[in-house]
């Protein structure tokens, strides 16, 4: 039929977030390579950061050092506290790492966010959950599940109750809700940006109805401001993931809740 779309056309789907292995080894995935490259990256960039430092620093230096305030300060020392310092690398790395990942999702090379994959999202909360438990066990000892599973001044008679929720809540829904959320909102935003300029491209390229061709450009213009909605969701999932595990570190060291 003359002027239809044909019904050829495949939409974005699951299928576009798989790949197969490289050079015929199975795991080694485009997001494995990418996690690889975003590693030795972070590593590279902030060793090359901490070379040749002075009381007068270069713009260089001060601008490393500002996104070193900025998660120090304004997230590992205020959300905390006291003894903010050994966890203050962990944090970095894990701000950085995220960052550097989700904006493999805006570029033309890459144009995959690392962790629109689940599995990745998964072994960054173990990291998270293994630093928030043992910063528990660390001040507390073994006596830190108690105090995570105990609310000060519950009565005895709701243990039965208000323990299984604890342990939920804090063992499961917390790694649970961290995972999901970068997850979700990268997996969502790589989809939106295909289903535009896809579609679009499509309409525009594959249709001679003029009214298909004003909806792709239309679709392609749109994938512009989605394309810059995406760039700052990335940064502010980064951001999002670091204070959450801050704020679980903090929990855990403190005295109860």
């Amino acid at each position: 039929m003359g002027g239809m779309i044909p019904m050829d056309y495949t939409p974005p789907g699951l299928q576009d977030f798989q790949f197969e292995g490289l050079w015929g080894v199975s795991w080694l995935t485009k997001p494995m390579v990418q996690l690889i490259v975003s590693v030795v990256l972070v590593l590279v960039v902030w060793l090359w950061a901490s070379r040749r430092l002075s009381v007068k620093p270069s713009k260089r230096q001060w601008w490393f050092e500002y996104f070193y305030d900025f998660i120090r300060n304004g997230v590992s020392r205020d959300i905390i506290g006291p003894g903010y310092q050994r966890w203050t690398p962990l944090l970095l790395a894990l701000f950085f790492l995220i960052l550097v990942n989700n904006l493999f999702g805006e570029f033309f090379y890459f144009m995959f966010p690392t962790f629109s994959n689940i599995g990745y999202v998964y072994g960054l909360v173990i990291v998270v959950y293994v630093a928030f438990v043992g910063a528990g066990i660390a001040a507390h000892g073994v006596s830190y599940f108690r105090i995570a599973t105990v609310p000060d001044g519950v009565p005895k008679w709701l243990y039965p109750i208000i323990i299984p929720l604890e342990i939920l809540s804090t063992f499961i829904v917390r790694p649970l809700t961290l995972s999901v959320r970068l997850f979700a909102n990268m997996f969502a935003g790589h989809m939106s940006l295909l289903v535009f300029i896809g579609g679009g491209t499509y309409l525009l390229i594959e249709s001679d109805k003029i009214l298909y061709n004003i909806s792709g450009v239309l679709s392609l213009l749109l994938s512009v401001f989605i394309f810059a909605l995406e760039l700052f969701i990335g940064c502010l999932q980064a951001y999002v993931f670091t204070v959450l595990t801050a704020q679980y570190i903090a929990s855990s060291q403190g005295e109860g809740h």
